[in-house]
């Protein structure tokens, strides 16, 4: 008897998509979609969803680009600050819950975490999107470790705009040391990438098959940041029934 066809990979991805505003200073959100679609992603975690007018705005337009279930992480919703996280998916997502990772005195923050129900079986993704201090940091990637803990062992992905410029630094360091290491390739600035502020981590660390930028010059155009995809090598495993609402 012949055997079965593998599964396709399922690619990740997380993109920081500068308020839908690009290089050009143009609002495109059908650009932002249309990068979206070019990564092949089947999970993606967006940052800085937003707009002068409505973060809905923007996020109307990529569920309507892309066709993909949206879970809305907001984390701002006041006079011109009016932006946060989402993720899209391309299969059901089963459960969701929104993380806030707000250090006083600081910009508000957070995380979604998600699960998705994969023809692989379930997938925990959780995207976020990081302080500009560096204790800020710290606390926020504190609180995320907290979050992994003690929940049920799901192929995990962990990824966003961490802002961590320090390569040695302790919110590294402790990720690494949870993950364990990956890839960091440069995704900022988009014209000429010279930092790895976006970054992704898989547990287990086997899950992790390909990591890579997305550099199409529809990609370097709409954000200043560049989208990061890591494709994944997913085994067969059963999805949760927990439910959860989506947009």
């Amino acid at each position: 008897m012949a055997a079965e066809p593998a599964a396709r990979p399922l690619t990740v991805a997380t993109w920081n998509v500068h308020g839908g505003v690009g290089r050009d200073r143009h609002y495109s959100p059908s650009r932002i979609a249309d990068v979206v679609l070019e990564t092949g992603a089947d999970v993606i975690a967006l940052q800085e969803v937003g707009s002068k007018d409505s973060s809905e705005v923007l996020l109307d337009a990529l569920v309507g680009g892309t066709g993909f279930t949206a879970i809305d992480g907001w984390t701002c919703r006041r006079g011109d600050c009016d932006f946060g996280n989402v993720v899209l998916s391309r299969f059901p997502i089963v459960a969701a819950h929104r993380l806030d990772l707000t250090v006083g005195g600081r910009e508000p923050r957070g995380a979604l975490d998600v699960v998705a129900t994969t023809p692989q079986g379930a997938l925990r993704v959780i995207g976020t999107h990081l302080g500009l201090w560096p204790g800020e940091r710290r606390a926020q990637v504190r609180q995320l470790l907290g979050a992994l803990a003690g929940e049920a062992p799901l192929p995990t992905v962990l990824t966003g705009d961490v802002n961590e410029w320090y390569l040695w630094g302790r919110p590294l360091r402790w990720l690494h040391r949870h993950f364990e290491p990956t890839p960091a390739p440069a995704t900022f600035p988009a014209w000429r990438p010279m930092l790895s502020l976006d970054r992704l981590w898989t547990k287990p660390a086997s899950l992790l098959a390909e990591l890579r930028v997305h550099r199409s010059a529809l990609a370097r155009a709409a954000s200043d940041h560049l989208p990061l995809v890591a494709r994944l090598a997913m085994a067969a495993r059963a999805a949760p029934s927990r439910g959860a609402g989506s947009r």
